[in-house]
């Protein structure tokens, strides 16, 4: 591999830390009662509101609708991700410092899996989040479910619930396409 490409895997791994410091996801709502709007951030260990309190708006909403309220605790992919990540960010590095281009194939490989598996992952938990309600709860609209959108936005009764990628998935995105313009850069040398 040449020096340029291992300079690009290796900030491509490390692109990855930014991860450790910003949220990847966002999830937003809006509804006459909630003007300015009430949200959260997922991180890879974490999830917080947009302000102050909002985690603790979305989760009394939750409550009259019977769905469960957020905690970070009941996410066990939070203890998992920081490490996942922080293999992957060693892998690229190894990756860059070896030149090795099986290794930057296999890290590519591992993000595209990652990516899918987290999508699965994250829809599973809205589907059981908005359809397995509290058959107690104060208000009841049959056959309603309240699943929040994998990517978009999503009519809620009042409430306009949308969910996007955020910053950390700007750090994954360019991440990834420098080490697939590794990976294409070195083929096209080679042809060259």
């Amino acid at each position: 591999m040449k020096t340029e490409s291992k300079i690009a895997m290796g900030l491509a791994a490390l692109l990855l830390l930014g991860l450790y410091y910003m949220p990847f996801w966002t999830i937003s709502m809006s509804a006459p009662q909630y003007p300015e709007g009430i949200g959260m951030y997922i991180h890879i260990d974490d999830v917080t509101g947009h302000g102050r309190h909002d985690l603790q708006n979305i989760n009394t909403l939750n409550h009259y609708i019977g769905m469960a309220e957020i905690h970070a605790e009941d996410f066990p992919e939070f203890e998992v991700m920081p490490w996942v990540i922080g293999f992957l960010i060693a892998l690229g590095l190894i990756a860059a410092a070896t030149g090795s281009m099986k290794l930057v194939i296999t890290w590519i490989v591992l993000m595209v899996i990652l990516a899918i598996v987290g999508l699965v992952d994250f829809y599973m938990w809205g589907h059981d989040y908005g359809h397995n309600l509290n058959p107690d709860a104060p208000i009841k609209v049959p056959g309603m479910s309240y699943q929040p959108p994998l990517l978009g936005c999503k009519q809620l009764l009042n409430i306009n619930a949308c969910s996007w990628p955020y910053t950390g998935s700007i750090f994954i995105g360019i991440s990834f396409v420098m080490a697939s313009g590794v990976v294409w850069y070195e083929k096209f040398k080679k042809k060259n």
